[in-house]
Formats: structure tokens, sequence, C-alpha cells
């Protein structure tokens, strides 16, 4: 098996395959075929998925006579690897410009509890900050 880094580039549809799986923690070709907008063939998402474990993204178990299907990497993981992927690509490793575009975006209001948390992270960032 050929492991590749997390920030291998994904294809839209096993990006979409990677959504199922993470979603659902784990599952075969027909759970993540049913999921998938605008689906495939069953034998094609089969390749993908097995292409996507060569790719080192995914593993499988045996559950009776089917595979399943799990995620090398953790949730956490790949969402950080993702996130810092993006400030790279898009906001010049910008967190401020990132949070200010998110901020940004119309028909998200944040109410007064998500306000608050973000806050406290702005003010935590501010003391770690001062601690070094």
């Amino acid at each position: 098996m050929v492991k590749s880094s997390p920030h291998a580039h994904l294809s839209r549809r096993e990006r979409q395959i990677m959504d199922v799986i993470y979603r659902l923690g784990k599952a075969g070709v027909a759970e993540v075929l049913e999921r998938l907008p605008d689906p495939p063939s069953y034998s094609a998402v089969r390749a993908m998925l097995r292409i996507l474990e060569e790719k080192g993204h995914l593993r499988h178990e045996q559950d009776g006579p089917r595979y399943v299907y799990l995620a090398t990497l953790p949730h956490d993981t790949a969402r950080e690897s993702a996130l810092k992927h993006l400030l790279r690509t898009f906001f010049n490793n910008s967190t401020e410009t990132a949070v200010a575009a998110l901020l940004d975006l119309k028909g998200d209001e944040l109410s007064e509890r998500e306000l608050d948390r973000l806050s406290a992270l702005i003010d935590h960032a501010r003391q770690s900050g001062e601690d070094s």
C-alpha cells in the first residue's frame, strides 16, 4: 500500500466519498453509493474506495462478506490539515482574513452564544500571544 500525505490532491468525487466516510465513521460500498450526489455505478464507487485506500486515505475491515471502509486519519487531524491548506491556498496564510471572510458570508447569522465563544477564543489567542 502506497501512503501519501494528508495533503494529497483528491478529486471532487473522492472528497465526496471521504465526506461520507467521515460522516458515518465507517461504510460499505452501498452506504457510500446511496449518499453520493448523482452517484456513479456500484463498481465505480468500489474502485474509488480501493484507490482511496491505495492513496492511504482509507483502510478496510471485513464485516461478514463485505468490506467496510474507515478513514486512516482521525477527523480532527483531517480537518486541521484541510484548514491549513485552505489558509495557504486562498487566504495567504492569514487567519484574520479567513475569519473575516467567514463572518462576511451572507445568511450565516451567529447566535449570542456563538459570538461569546468566538470572543473567548480571541481572548485566549491574545493571552497566548502575550505569553510568548
